[in-house]
């Protein structure tokens, strides 16, 4: 089986829904935490308007500060999401080593993510992706509300597919598809992946999927029996679309951790400091996380331990 990659995204995707600010240092002391667990990838933060996000108005010194007491080629890979060309000159000057960026399948979703329609949002997604790309940099592009959207509900996946060929066309080989309302089902995924890779066998497929109806880990397992390789997840299930209609968390990284553990997959990552990290994120905000695990604990490998 292809190696499994796990993309922590609970720093970007996972707090920008708190209202709650995350201090910076704290900030560090999470990523330094879960980047020593042995996740392949983390989402420091996004270059947004720190007006529209504030949570995310501290992601150039993050980068800044980390980037500065790495130690090369040791730990994971540091990623960042961008929306336009100012977040990618941001991102540019302080060190990112992988930029995430995408367009939503859905007309509605995408006006109030971003302001323009599908067809101008991947124009300029794909020219972006390409001025990154130029400038020696890693990228992966999306598809969000691939599954689903909480405004319009059934999202055509001829209208995926021809984003998915956009970036294919264009050379962005790396390609993640968002559940952004969490409507997915496993079979509908199955499917949908399915039909890209019959269009390119060697795509390095990214998944993205949000627990709204409780469904997320189901639908990861559904992605790797098709063949997906990498998978984004966060600490304690936070998380969520401020643009979508009912914002869910993503599916909790400590929960797939187990679950491909219990598969015998990815199991020289370190669960317990993923469960403890779950635990202190939710002590920080004051109430249960959506995740499961860290709650209950992971099923003892040893019988009657």
């Amino acid at each position: 089986m292809h190696r499994i990659v796990v993309h922590e995204v609970g720093l970007r995707d996972g707090l920008q829904m708190e209202e709650r600010v995350v201090p910076l240092e704290t900030k560090l002391e999470w990523i330094r935490r879960v980047a020593g667990t042995g996740v392949d990838l983390v989402q420091v933060g996004s270059f947004v308007h720190p007006g529209k996000v504030p949570q995310m108005a501290d992601t150039d010194r993050l980068f800044t500060e980390l980037d500065s007491e790495r130690s090369k080629p040791k730990g994971p890979t540091l990623s960042a999401l961008v929306l336009n060309e100012k977040g990618l000159e941001r991102g540019l000057a302080c060190g990112v080593e992988l930029f995430c960026m995408g367009v939503s399948a859905s007309e509605t979703h995408s006006k109030k993510n971003t302001g323009m329609s599908v067809t101008e949002a991947t124009d300029r997604i794909v020219a972006i992706a390409g001025e990154a790309e130029r400038a020696g940099s890693k990228v992966q592009v999306s598809v969000q509300s691939a599954f689903g959207c909480g405004y319009e509900g059934v999202v055509p996946p001829e209208r995926v597919l021809a984003i998915v060929e956009r970036y294919l066309n264009a050379g962005l080989q790396n390609i993640s598809l968002a559940d952004t309302a969490g409507h997915a089902s496993p079979d509908q995924v199955e499917r949908l992946y399915g039909r890209i890779l019959k269009i390119d066998e060697t795509v390095d497929l990214a998944c993205h999927f949000h627990n709204t109806y409780g469904l997320a880990l189901a639908n990861c397992y559904a992605a790797l029996r098709v063949g997906v390789r990498s998978f984004e997840s966060s600490i304690g299930g936070l998380g969520g679309c401020p643009f979508t209609r009912i914002a869910g968390g993503n599916v909790a990284t400590e929960d797939l951790v187990h679950m491909l553990h219990r598969m015998g997959l990815r199991t020289e990552v370190d669960l317990p400091a993923l469960l403890h990290l779950a635990e202190d994120v939710a002590e920080f905000f004051g109430r249960d996380l959506p995740g499961t695990v860290y709650k209950t604990g992971a099923i003892p490998e040893t019988p009657g331990a």
